[in-house]
């Protein structure tokens, strides 16, 4: 099979996949190909002018080491990363040369130096960073692609070289089929009877309305809000409507 049939072959399983654990497994297993077997893949639709919202709200992929995670992501260092500032205000693939570059500088913060300690402590020296275009100003997305041990950076530009618009697009076609699928942030997913409610507020029905539809009482449906707003974080009704179309939650198609 040749290069561009198995990355067909690729693509097209990941177009089937029917859950994000699937395609993330597969992402994880063809991006080991080419080398980058550490991978830390971020998703916020939350993000503000100044952060990128929650991280409770992201939706983190990672296949590396929980303790790395902990450091670098849920401790919030993530924000200070180099490579995170770089894809919170650009699109598309950069080397991360550009770490060297800040080094060589000498304008690194004390933030910035706290990130290489955690990396070089972790291994996490060579890669690229790819940040994805969308359609949002409050959505961003962008994956750390982190070289195998042993690999030096200069090695990774030589993979790059021959294999980049390989990488960039399958990390594309992977982002925008994860984004479709339904996800819950770290706290406990919406039960169906929570999503139907929702679904019939976001259609404009009343409380009664909805109480009908349902078969329930209005106070049964009340419940199944109050549970809603509490399992996404949220204050209003409202707000829990936006959050979970946000989340593909509502309004999907049972498998």
């Amino acid at each position: 099979m040749t290069g561009q049939a198995a990355i067909l072959q690729h693509l097209e399983k990941v177009l089937e996949a029917k859950s994000i654990e699937t395609i993330w497994a597969l992402h994880v297993d063809k991006m080991a190909e080419y080398g980058f077997d550490r991978l830390l893949y971020g998703f916020t639709r939350f993000r503000t002018a100044n952060s990128f919202g929650n991280v409770d709200d992201m939706l983190i992929l990672s296949n590396h080491a929980p303790e790395y995670l902990h450091e670098f992501a849920r401790s919030g260092l993530f924000n200070h990363a180099p490579m995170v500032k770089w894809a919170a205000t650009h699109e598309g693939a950069r080397s991360w040369r550009l770490i060297e570059e800040l080094i060589a500088s000498g304008r690194m913060t004390a933030e910035e130096r706290q990130v290489m300690e955690v990396n070089l402590r972790h291994c996490v020296t060579a890669g690229y960073s790819i940040s994805f275009r969308d359609v949002s100003v409050r959505a961003k997305g962008a994956i750390g692609l982190c070289a195998a041990r042993g690999l030096r950076q200069h090695q990774v530009e030589a993979i790059w070289q021959q294999s980049g618009h390989d990488i960039v697009l399958i990390n594309n076609v992977t982002h925008l089929r994860i984004t479709a699928m339904p996800f819950a942030s770290s706290r406990r997913p919406l039960t169906p009877r929570q999503r139907e409610a929702l679904e019939w507020v976001g259609d404009g029905k009343t409380m009664q309305d909805i109480a009908t539809i349902m078969g329930l009482t209005p106070a049964t449906v009340e419940k199944h809000l109050r549970l809603a707003r509490e399992a996404l974080d949220v204050d209003t009704t409202a707000q829990a409507v936006l959050k979970a179309s946000f989340q593909n939650q509502i309004f999907i198609v049972a498998e």
